[in-house]
This record gives C-alpha cells, structure tokens and sequence, in this order.
C-alpha cells in the first residue's frame, strides 16, 4: 500500500493566509452589505507601468510568428533577463555577481521554499521570530523541524531568534550553532531594517561558523535610507556564505504574472561541492522555466523608463504607509515599520491577542489584517497592515480604525 509523506501531517491547522481568508469569507457572507478593506495579504493593486505593459504586448506578436516564436526557456533564465539583473542589482552597486549565477524563476515565494530542497535533512535551521511561515512551513514538509509544541508554538530542531522591540526587531546571533540562517530585509512582518554594518557581522558569523545565510530581499526596492544594504553582497564575504531571493511582484507589481530569480554564487561550496551546481540540477530538472513573455517584461523593469514608472509605484505605496503609520500613532498605537518598507507593525490595544484583535478590526472596522502569532511566537500582541491597497481604502481603513 501507499505511504504518504507524514511530516505534512506535522503541520498545525491551515496556512495563514488561508485561514484569514476562510474568516473573511464566514463574516462577509454573515455581513453581505459589509464594505470590507483587506490591508491583510501583501498583495499590490495599482496597475502594471505602461512600459512593462508595452513588453508583454512586443512580447506576445512575437509568439504568433514562427521566426520569433519561443518555447522551452533556458534552465537559468533568458540571458537578456540575466544581464539586465546582474548589471542593475548587483554590479552598479559594486556587487560581484555575474549573470550565470542568477536564476530566473516564477516568484520568491517558490524558491525560498524549494531552496531547502538541496541541503540535508540533518541541517538545522535558524530563522528569526516573528517569521514568513514559509521559510519553517517548507522545512516541516521536508522533516526538518523536529517535533511541535503545540503551547510554545515552536519546533524542536528550529532555532528561534526573537525579533522584539526590546532588540528593534533585529536578531541576534544565536547561542546555538545554525546550519542553514533565513534572513529576510527589509523585513517582513515587522517591516524593520539593519543596517550595511549589521550585516556584515551575520556575514562573518556564517563565514566562521561554516553556515548558509537565505537571504530574502524581496522588498529592497523600498529602502529609503542610507546605510541600508538592498543586497546582501553588499557584504565583504558573502559570496561564500550566502543564496539571495529576489521578487519583481513588490517592486513591479508581477504578484499575477510572476517573475523572481535566485543567486548562487560560485564561490558557495560545502567541501568541493559547489551548491551553484546543486541548484542548477535542481532547477533543470524541476523547472521549465518562467515564460518568454513574462521575462520580457521582467527586462522591461530595468529600462530607464521602467525605473522612472516602477519608482512612482513605490512612492505611491510607500505614501500609503505614511498615511497608515501617521494614523495610527495618532490614535495612540505603538507603531514599527513603514520607512523601509511597505509593512506597518503595531502593539495591539487593550491586552487583546492578535488574533482577538484581528475580529474586532473585522467586525468593527470591516478592516482586515495580519495576526503577528501567524508570523510565530514572538508575534502575538501585534498586527501587520499593508500599505499595499489602494490610497483611497488605506484612507478608508485609518479614518475607521480612527473611530473606534
């Protein structure tokens, strides 16, 4: 008879996101005439820039002619798009990082999960709390994690860095060894930041102790401050110590169409092995790769028109974390984030936990956000919002919020 893989049978209830959903769902059908604004998943809503636009349009006649038709794309990526990358993100900001080290993909999310993939199970892992339920949940499903405790809502083989407000929501090096370190910057759910300095101390830690930093970088488009690294190979060392994720759907809205890429740099080796070429395989055989005409419009991204657009989309976003962050602190909440990225972290009011305080927003507010316990145990007592809505609903949501 069949097996299955029971470590999924290991994972507590639903994914987050789900479960928001489902309640949302339950209370809009009790509620139909309720006006609802979801400030919950970061999702964005303005438009696709005209110039990306443009692409996907060249980029579709194209496929109907049989001379410029494209099928299978390259294990790694088209090469425009992999020039395009490694000369915009990384060598004009004077990172080492060449184009056969980049690898094209349909999102961050999937390769942060798929990531682990290469590694042994006997790695363990380290990852900062409150965290992307992704980076533990794809663990879990590989038999990682070790064993559940369901009260301290913790994994026995998982290494938890608490990111508090006592710390500034920055993680310390763990007193325990880690195999496999998942940082994510600017970061998400508290929307907090480190500094270049910062993270050149983890850089180093990995260096010495022999670890692998997944460094998740899917929001650097909204760093605003100096001194705040937007790649991790910003750091001297990091070519041997670090995998970097990057995503179009933050900084140019591709959530639908789908576009991400990955870098793994040559010099990452465990003994002689290259983990370059571990991901290689991995990917060639997996993966058929992202479509011709959406890595067309991934090139349109880092045309000098495209970067005028995509700046203004950020602006805009980032206007509506202003208008949340403002609003919010006018009405007495304790509030983090929003300067370098489009998440806003409050306490919630009252001694409600996240979840309690997730229901009375819905039911008073017909607001909708994110429970900090989602994100783990360092995140009950606070919220996330998005600044990802459009500006006219995070209006809206603040004014609501106002009244309550």
């Amino acid at each position: 008879m069949f097996k299955i893989n029971d470590n999924y049978l290991k994972l507590p209830g639903s994914y987050l996101f789900s479960t928001i959903a489902k309640k949302v769902a339950a209370f809009s059908e009790a509620h139909p005439d309720a006006s609802i604004i979801r400030l919950g998943i970061g999702d964005v809503t303005q438009p696709l820039a005209p110039v990306i636009i443009d692409a996907l349009h060249k980029a579709v006649d194209e496929m109907g002619h049989a001379e410029t038709f494209h099928g299978y794309a390259p294990d790694l990526g088209y090469e425009f798009l992999r020039n395009a990358i490694a000369k915009n993100d990384y060598q004009d900001r004077g990172c080492d990082i060449r184009p056969d080290e980049i690898f094209v993909s349909d999102g961050a999310k999937c390769d942060s999960s798929n990531i682990q993939e290469i590694f042994s199970v006997d790695n363990k892992i380290a990852v900062c709390d409150p965290v992307y339920p992704v980076y533990v949940d794809s663990n879990v499903m590989a038999g990682r994690t070790g064993t559940y405790d369901p009260a301290a809502e913790t994994w026995s083989n998982v290494i938890y860095m608490p990111c508090t407000a006592e710390n500034n929501f920055t993680p310390e090096l763990p007193k325990e060894t880690p195999d496999l370190i998942y940082l994510c910057f600017p970061n998400n759910p508290t929307g907090t930041t480190i500094t270049k300095d910062q993270l050149q101390v983890w850089v180093d830690y990995a260096n010495r102790v022999g670890a692998v930093i997944i460094y998740d970088a899917a929001y650097e488009a909204y760093i605003s401050e100096e001194n705040v690294p937007h790649s991790v190979y910003e750091c001297q060392g990091a070519r041997t110590c670090a995998i970097e994720l990057h995503s179009f759907s933050k900084n140019a809205g591709f959530t639908g169409t789908r576009l991400g890429y990955t870098v793994v740099p040559k010099d990452l080796k465990c003994g002689e092995v290259a983990l370059h070429s571990l991901w290689a395989r991995r990917h060639g055989t997996k993966y058929n790769g992202a479509p011709y005409i959406i890595q067309r419009a991934g090139e349109a991204v880092y045309s000098e028109e495209g970067k005028k657009q995509l700046k203004k989309q950020v602006a805009y976003y980032m206007n509506n974390a202003r208008i949340i962050y403002e609003g919010l602190k006018e009405s007495g909440y304790t509030v983090f984030g929003g300067v370098n990225a489009p998440y806003i972290w409050l306490k919630t009011p009252d001694h409600m936990d996240s979840w309690q305080f997730f229901d009375y927003l819905l039911e008073k507010a017909n607001v909708v956000g994110t429970p900090g316990s989602g994100f783990g145990p360092s995140g009950e007592g606070y919220f996330r919002l998005t600044a990802f809505g459009s500006c006219e609903n995070t209006k809206a949501a603040i004014e609501r919020i106002k009244k309550l």
